[in-house]
């Protein structure tokens, strides 16, 4: 009777922690979604396009924009995971990235390496919960 009982509590335990795992996944997806679409609304803006790539392209091209907008711009185009962005990321890209990286003075390396692995098709899991129903 005692290990049907720890059974029945091991279950509930589990289930209850596989629930608020999945509650957390799909609201940080939901979070990135928004970020990434609040991004693409003020480069269209910006760049006067109606094309979210092709914006965050022009803001990571714009070397009057300050290095932490230029790095969002690249954060961006690798949620886009969108393959016209991957020649101007490998444009950027040295491949030395460095233990630690100013987003603030410098094209973040980290993030392109990430980008461009999401440009070229890398698995983005969070993509398909904020990308339903945008294309």
């Amino acid at each position: 009777m005692k290990i049907k009982a720890i059974k029945e509590k091991l279950f509930y335990i589990f289930t209850v922690g596989l629930s608020i795992f999945v509650l957390f996944f799909f609201i940080g997806s939901v979070w990135i979604g928004y970020d990434a679409k609040q991004m693409c609304l003020n480069a269209e803006r910006q760049y006067k396009t109606s094309d979210c790539v092709e914006a965050l392209i022009a803001q990571l091209e714009d070397e009057h924009q300050d290095f932490r907008s230029r790095n969002y711009a690249i954060w961006g185009l690798g949620a886009m995971g969108d393959h016209r962005a991957s020649p101007v990321l490998q444009k950027y890209y040295t491949g030395n990235i460095p233990d630690r990286e100013p987003l603030d003075d410098m094209i973040s390396q980290y993030e392109l390496e990430k980008a461009i692995n999401l440009a070229n098709g890398g698995l983005n899991i969070t993509a398909w919960i904020w990308r339903w129903g945008t294309n």
